[in-house]
């Protein structure tokens, strides 16, 4: 790159400064950019290769890179060196990924590859925005085809007060959790996650982050008026010739593919479309061995393609009518199964229409929590929402490897929008898993596996606060004219220019995903699909409270029992024992022990009469000594002048022989055994903590002794008095 050492940008951001440097790092790449807020700091690069390749799709790839360095830390795996991205890794790059792809040219086949390596995390500013911020400068300089730029960043919503660039602090404490992706013109993508707000707030989000971003990308275009490079030519992907669009929709129209499309049933369908496509295919290309003959029918299918999109977006805005012959606002026939594995705490099936999902919920101990190992804060995350998509589920044949980037977006989105509906720690200790498995897809499966896992954990009987639904919508937009979907297929995902996710409780929005293919759409638009949505949430969870009203009463019986014991926390070490001796003992009774260090004692086991033991036992080795209460305890050791009696583990009291029986005690054998069990009352401790006991059936008959008690004999002057000791 011909670039200035060191060409340094900033602007302001949330009132505090956002640099953007280029020039001087990683030069040898096309476009080269860090960007730096607070002391957050990621490097991120760009590069195509000169060639394209005979793919369908633009191949894009977009990676980040996590290194402990960055926060002052070695790595905790074997190697002590950075292994795989994890799950908010991997999430962070879909971020980017979803803003910089749609801008792309849509017929460049050339390898593509955008790289963001966290250098410095302060802990205090998140540096996905910042990866994708840095993505949109280096492409926006180099010289890739690319219609940028664009700008990211999150907001949250504290105290009614929208905060852009907020910290984690604030993202923690707030009720909205938004990231907004956004070009000069239009919001290009949405990802979200609240607390039951309504619609307008979720707007007003959206809109003031467009606002508060309009300097960033203004920032970007004066970077690249200034250093942009001339951008490279490419050999485009097989083009389409108008004329063959022309003629194949003309011949689609008659064949009726209009009729065609509303084919009942996925794979019904799309048999009896291939079927006119290949008629048509047949009849522009009598001879498919001649020569060039292979390459004309890819152009031709092209065409179809073309002719397909063009009819089916004519039937929405002409007709209102939809490929499967519904109305834009109808929501395909739901039914529900709750219960339906013997082995699982709780399961449940959503099926609408051709999408069905199963989920399960599992209750775990506090040692299942999964430990988050990344260059946030740490933590550690009690509730975990794993989604599946095989093969199989699309009726197709596929190799099967690891979880995609796909399975881990469409997971954690169902999981924002339950995240804030599962019950504390405090009231509910359970560490919880659920699994949403997608068994048939047509039309978004990820709002399935919200509906399923809310069932899920109702029917295991978590108590959540409310249950949550999520809907797919999508929109078909010509100019001014416009129509919203609801629960969209995936051909409406396919054919269409926005796929806008929404889940939510009967009282408000849980989260949002908005990806939208066109150049921009207005608050009018967006208004009317979040209500649109609103009517199709209400409808769908008044189907769920059919299935199932309530959380079940009772936990499943093979789920785990918790039972939780305060403890004082310098009494820690009483119930661990040395070397951990007592609390293997406590476990060995059939339970799970673990001990916060406030003190909180949780004992986890499936027999309910093993858990009351086990309570019992640490509530005594834990228990205080109490003037005036009365133990039934153990006779440790007789001595000449009484008994100390065992309270509980690891305290004893003297039981002086004047309390032992009406009348002289002569002989404290006569009177009681080692081993004896009998009931005394604590009549007082002094401040060396020696307990006094007193018989509670002798109270009243004998007279009890002051605080250090009456010695046998009378009282007796003090040492001074009595002449020196006899040696």
């Amino acid at each position: 790159m011909n670039i200035p050492q060191g060409k340094r940008y900033v602007t302001q951001l949330g009132g505090k400064d956002l640099i953007l440097e280029t020039g001087k790092y990683a030069k040898q790449v096309s476009g080269s950019v860090t960007v730096r807020y607070g002391d957050t700091m990621v490097l991120v690069t760009a590069q195509m290769q000169d060639d394209a390749k005979p793919i369908p799709f633009l191949p894009l790839t977009v990676e980040y890179e996590e290194k402990h360095y960055a926060i002052g830390k070695i790595p905790g795996s074997f190697h002590r060196r950075e292994g795989r991205p994890g799950t908010q890794a991997t999430l962070n790059a879909r971020i980017t990924d979803r803003q910089i792809r749609p801008l792309f040219p849509k017929t460049l086949r050339n390898e593509t590859q955008v790289i963001i390596t966290v250098l410095s995390a302060d802990q205090v500013h998140d540096p996905a925005p910042l990866g994708a911020i840095g993505a949109s400068a280096a492409l926006a300089i180099s010289d890739i085809p690319w219609n940028g730029p664009t700008a990211c960043q999150h907001v949250a919503y504290v105290d009614g007060e929208y905060v852009i660039a907020p910290t984690f602090e604030q993202l923690g404490m707030g009720e909205l959790e938004l990231t907004v992706a956004a070009s000069k013109d239009a919001v290009l993508m949405v990802e979200a996650s609240a607390n039951e707000l309504p619609e307008s707030v979720m707007v007003g989000a959206i809109e003031f982050a467009q606002r508060e971003l309009a300097p960033v990308i203004e920032l970007i275009e004066r970077m690249r008026s200034e250093l942009g490079q001339e951008k490279k030519s490419f050999t485009p992907s097989l083009e389409i010739d108008p004329a063959d669009v022309e003629t194949v929709t003309r011949m689609a129209r008659e064949k009726n593919l209009g009729q065609v499309l509303r084919t009942p049933g996925k794979h019904e369908r799309a048999d009896a479309v291939k079927a006119v496509r290949d008629g048509i295919l047949a009849e522009l290309v009598p001879d498919p061995e001649a020569d060039g003959a292979g390459e004309r029918i890819a152009q031709l299918k092209g065409a179809f393609d073309k002719a397909e999109a063009a009819i089916m977006r004519g039937m929405v805005l002409d007709e209102k009518v939809r490929t499967d012959g519904r109305r834009p606002d109808e929501i395909r026939p739901i039914w529900i199964e709750t219960g339906v594995l013997p082995m699982a705490h709780g399961s449940a099936v959503f099926t609408r229409g051709e999408t069905q999902v199963l989920s399960t919920t599992t209750l775990g101990t506090g040692r299942d929590n999964r430990l988050v190992d990344d260059l946030g804060l740490e933590s550690s995350e009690e509730f975990m929402l794993h989604y599946n998509f095989p093969p199989y589920s699309t009726g197709e044949v596929k190799r099967m490897g690891g979880t995609s980037r796909r399975e881990q977006g469409h997971g954690n989105l169902a999981r924002r929008s339950l995240v804030r509906q599962i019950p504390s720690q405090e009231t509910f200790p359970y560490v919880l898993r659920c699994v949403g498995e997608t068994l048939e897809s047509n039309g978004s499966s990820s709002m399935a596996t919200v509906c399923a896992t809310t069932l899920s954990l109702m029917d295991a009987g978590v108590p959540i606060k409310a249950p949550v639904a999520g809907i797919a919508m999508g929109l078909v937009m010509d100019g001014d004219r416009y129509e919203i979907l609801s629960d969209i297929l995936g051909s409406e995902d396919a054919l269409g220019d926005m796929d806008f996710k929404v889940t939510g409780t009967e009282k408000g929005v849980t989260a949002l995903q908005m990806d939208i293919k066109v150049q921009g759409i207005d608050a009018e638009v967006m208004n009317k699909a979040l209500e649109q949505a609103r009517q199709g949430r209400l409808h769908i969870l008044g189907l769920m409270h059919e299935a199932l009203p309530a959380p079940r009463s009772e936990l499943a019986a093979r789920a785990p029992r918790i039972e939780t014991v305060q403890i004082p926390s310098d009494k820690i070490g009483t119930v661990i024992g040395p070397g951990g001796k007592q609390i293997r003992e406590l476990e060995a009774l059939g339970s799970k022990v673990e001990i916060e260090e406030d003190g909180r004692v949780r004992i986890y086991t499936d027999d309910g009469a093993v858990a009351a033991e086990v309570k019992r036992r640490i509530e005594q080795l834990t228990e205080t000594p109490e003037v005036g209460k009365t133990y039934h305890g153990k006779v440790a050791k007789i001595v000449e002048f009484g008994a100390f009696v065992t309270l509980f583990p690891g305290t004893d009291g003297l039981l002086h022989i004047s309390q032992i029986a009406e009348g002289r005690v002569e002989n404290v054998g006569d009177h009681l055994k080692e081993g004896q069990e009998l009931d005394v009352k604590i009549n007082a401790i002094d401040d060396r903590g020696k307990i006094d006991l007193v018989r509670p059936e002798l109270e009243g008959i004998v007279a009890p002794r002051g605080p250090r008690g009456p010695r046998r004999g009378g009282d007796r002057p003090p040492r001074g008095d009595r002449g020196p000791r006899n040696r």
